[in-house]
């Protein structure tokens, strides 16, 4: 599956979840195309991967397991970037970082 197709897809299951905003169509930069929970970005797409703020342990864990990247240039240790493109898993994380940035 195309990772924008599967990300539009968790678009469509969040975007009515309690302080979800979906992605501005004219956005622009950085994460101009994310989802947000009161304004705190949680999930994108970016370089085919799907990129998620998560607790620093759990991002270490995806990193370990070889499920994820570190994310940017200098890697963030909230943020890891998921390349395999599976409609349910990235379901499972996108709902894990909006639990978490969502109670920040």
């Amino acid at each position: 599956m195309d990772p924008r197709e599967c990300f539009d897809g968790l678009v469509t299951t969040l975007r009515d979840r309690p302080g979800v905003e979906p992605p501005d169509p004219a956005g622009r930069g950085f994460g101009a195309g994310a989802l947000r929970v009161r304004g705190s970005i949680f999930a994108m797409v970016q370089d085919e991967a799907l990129v998620v703020k998560l607790p620093a342990p759990r991002v270490r864990e995806l990193i370990d397991a070889g499920t994820g990247r570190p994310f940017g240039p200098r890697p963030m240790r909230e943020w890891v970037a998921v390349p395999e493109v599976s409609p349910g898993g990235w379901l499972d994380l996108a709902e894990e970082a909006l639990a978490f940035v969502g109670r920040a």
